[in-house]
């Protein structure tokens, strides 16, 4: 979750805001580019007792084994049955196929913000190359000065990310390689891009190993690093004694093989860090090792492997997961004893949950708490069981708002506000960004996805199903404050019709659902990967139904999960899962891979009494004149019959007319072709449906009948919410404000609440 905004978590937690083309095709891959390189730091140049570094130009890779493409997006080809080890059935010794293990020891100094950490990282090829050479994420570089990747696409591209805290002195982050070594032998180490990204960008770091890893071997390098933490920025980093310890360590790219998300041959996927980018890494192990002052407490990913060793003033806690992909944790020294509870569910073992907040969030706690039980019960139940043993939230202090809202595995982060009162704003943003949060542990958690490449696939499919929680469980949304609620004012607004608010801002998307994290026009277009694909899967399961997209994202769960699913991998799952390949790939199409808007409209409606008129016909074999006069009589002489042998139909609008009605409506379509219905309501009660499923750019629907239309709606059931245009789904014969006062009304409470949470926060 990247764009908590200030004031905005409050009704963006869910929508997230309130974010050249996705490639057809599978981009060309490009092999890694020689860049001269500055030292790593003064330690390891001095290269005797540590890796040598880049002072001179990179010498090229001898491996052959290239980069993913720096403008990789969607795949359209889908994986291999046997990519990743294959489906997982739960008969295999572990849930996931490993291919890395890290044992690290961090101590952490929480003065100087700073982790010294030693890290002893095996991994294994999986692939049929030798490999000579791997590559390392070093995240936190990205906070190192304006040189980043991260820092220079803030500035030269105008993106923004969350609240754009900026550093001050003594308030910037790095890590720094003091060590590097395979087998009691230097590594030489390089910084690389990956994304062509500038030359100053440290976030990616290749090592040329001594000894190479051959086909299926594996290979054990110890490293020694040290980092230093931002003030909290864009995730991570301190304030106060707060420490958000994420993406800290070393951590090693994903070499993708032949049939798995498009790739042909092997390559390596490792990213620069981008400012909208998140994260991807392998399946593995972790035995972690985290020592702070005494007095400080530690909540951290996976389960405590051994009680807490004490040592002078020194405290080391262990903990151990296996089968997860990233881990975090948090130190601090004020925090209130964590609230706790513990989830039992069908499949799941036992699962211990734990709020961690300070004093002044208590309210927030006790929302976080429950909240994150039924994300367990939910996302279990809809997707499949919860398979750790532990689930940690995190609510940061005052002035960490960039700590708040984000996912690690096991562990997340959800926000703290002044006061929670049930049934307002405040509490319906606790609740949301704690499901939200909690949700990432399956899509980018126990799914895997690719979040530098197919965003939409983690932050997307999350939203939606944080929405479908709300909405099944029959909740709407307050968006009143606390004070507006005294008052009286209390509006509530449904999920859904929130979520298209958020998605109908971008009415004609720069950008495909399916483009990569950075290559995007604004941060705005970035933002649709939230509101945009939740609003797209709602319309597809609104018209394939509630049963068949249940099952289908059963079967993307049951066949990925421990894996790492492509778009592709979802289009094939959500296809023969709903049994509806035809509209799902045109849905794919359209908004995954294109940018095509939707906009249906009744551009008109007609509803007349069809009377005599005047005419030569041909009968009783002569041809005889109607008159304008003898037409004018005989209108005059049948209403006169019909008014006597239907007294009181004057008064009556709804009754019969004499002569039939001819009611004509027009529609246009503004944007591409999806499923529509055109409802018809007459003045007796009666209604007229008739279906548009065609690509015509515009069509009329006529119908004849004894009374007159009132009016003609499109979509009636309220199906389509990526109708950019809701408004002129519909028309009255005669005009009608109602619609417009409802919708001014809305926007007002709005406003009202966000303007009155503004003042109230800052």
């Amino acid at each position: 979750m990247k764009k908590l905004a200030g004031s905005l978590v409050v009704l963006s937690a869910v929508a997230l805001a309130s974010w050249s083309s996705a490639r057809h095709a599978a981009p060309p891959i490009q092999p890694p580019r020689p860049v001269p390189k500055p030292p790593l730091s003064p330690a390891v140049a001095a290269g005797a007792t540590a890796a040598s570094a880049a002072a001179k130009a990179e010498p090229a890779s001898t491996d052959d084994i290239p980069f993913v493409s720096p403008h990789a997006a969607a795949v359209t080809t889908p994986s291999a049955p046997t990519a990743w080890g294959g489906e997982r059935k739960g008969t295999e010794p572990t849930l996931s196929d490993r291919v890395v293990r890290y044992e690290i020891a961090a101590t952490v100094n929480p003065t100087q913000h700073t982790v010294t950490g030693q890290e002893k990282l095996t991994w294994r090829n999986r692939s049929d190359r030798t490999v000579r050479s791997i590559y390392l994420h070093l995240y936190l570089n990205a906070f190192q000065g304006p040189g980043s990747t991260f820092y220079t696409e803030r500035r030269n591209l105008g993106l923004s990310f969350r609240q754009d805290i900026a550093q001050k002195k003594g308030q910037w982050g790095h890590i720094e390689l003091t060590r590097v070594m395979q087998g009691g032998v230097a590594v030489p180490v390089s910084f690389v891009h990956p994304d062509e990204g500038p030359s100053t960008d440290q976030t990616v770091v290749r090592l040329d190993l001594p000894t190479p890893v051959v086909p299926g071997g594996t290979t054990t390098v110890d490293i020694d690093f040290l980092d230093q933490l931002p003030r909290v920025v864009a995730r991570a980093g301190w304030f106060g004694s707060f420490h958000m310890v994420a993406q800290w360590f070393p951590k090693i790219g994903v070499l993708e093989l032949a049939g798995e998300r498009g790739a042909t041959a092997p390559r390596w996927n490792v990213h620069e860090f981008h400012l909208h980018s998140e994260f991807y890494a392998d399946w593995g192990e972790y035995d972690v090792r985290i020592t702070v002052p005494r007095g400080f407490q530690v909540a951290a990913a996976g389960q405590e492997a051994s009680p807490p060793v004490l040592t002078g003033e020194q405290v080391t806690y262990h903990f151990a997961q296996g089968d997860i992909h990233d881990f975090s944790f948090m130190t601090v020294d004020n925090y209130e004893p964590p609230l706790q509870a513990v989830y039992r569910g069908p499949g799941s073992p036992e699962v211990t949950v734990k709020v961690f907040y300070p004093a002044e969030y208590r309210t927030s706690a006790e929302r976080a708490l429950p909240a994150t039980l039924e994300a367990i019960r939910y996302f279990s139940e809809k997707l499949g069981p919860y398979p750790y043993r532990t689930s940690t939230c995190i609510v940061p202090p005052y002035n960490a708002t960039e700590a708040g809202g984000m996912e690690y595995q096991t562990l997340f982060t959800s926000i703290g506000l002044p006061t929670v009162e049930p049934d307002t704003l405040y509490a319906t943003a606790v609740d949301l960004v704690t499901v939200h949060e909690f949700g990432h542990g399956y899509f980018y958690g126990l799914l895997a996805s690719n979040e530098f490449e197919e965003p939409f696939l983690d932050e997307g499919l999350n939203d939606f199903f944080d929405l479908r929680l709300l909405s099944q469980s029959g909740r709407t949304m307050p968006i009143s404050t606390p004070r507006l609620k005294l008052l009286g004012i209390n509006p509530h607004v449904d999920p859904w019709e929130y979520e298209r608010v958020a998605t109908t801002r971008d009415s004609h998307p720069a950008d495909p659902l399916g483009q990569n994290a950075w290559d995007r026009l604004s941060s705005q277009s970035y933002g649709q990967v939230y509101a945009r694909t939740a609003t797209m899967m709602h319309d597809l399961e609104a018209q394939l139904g509630t049963p068949a997209i249940e099952r289908a994202f059963k079967l993307y769960y049951q066949r990925w999960h421990f894996r790492h699913p492509s778009a592709a991998d979802l289009r094939e799952a959500l296809a023969e899962g709903t049994g509806a390949r035809e509209r799902v790939e045109q849905v794919f199409r359209e908004q995954v891979l294109g940018t095509s808007a939707v906009d249906d409209r009744i551009e008109s409606l007609v509803s007349e009494e069809e009377l005599p008129l005047p005419g030569s016909i041909y009968q009783d074999g002569k041809w005889t004149e109607l008159t304008e006069e003898a037409v004018k009589e005989q209108i005059k002489a049948k209403r006169a019959e019909w008014k006597r042998t239907h007294p009181g139909s004057d008064d009556d609008k709804r009754a019969p007319s004499p002569f039939p009605y001819r009611t004509t409506v027009t529609v246009r379509r503004d944007g591409v072709a999806v499923p529509q219905t055109l409802l018809v309501r007459f003045a007796d009660g009666s209604t007229e449906t008739a279906a548009w499923n065609t690509d015509e750019r515009w069509r009329r629907f006529v119908f004849v009948k004894p009374v007159r239309a009132e009016s003609a709606e499109l979509d009636p059931g309220h199906r389509i919410f990526l109708d950019s245009n809701k408004l002129n789904d519909g028309r009255n014969r005669e005009s009608d404000g109602r619609a417009s006062r409802r919708y001014a009304s809305d926007a007002a409470a709005v406003i009202e609440a966000l303007s009155a949470l503004v003042w109230s926060i800052l």
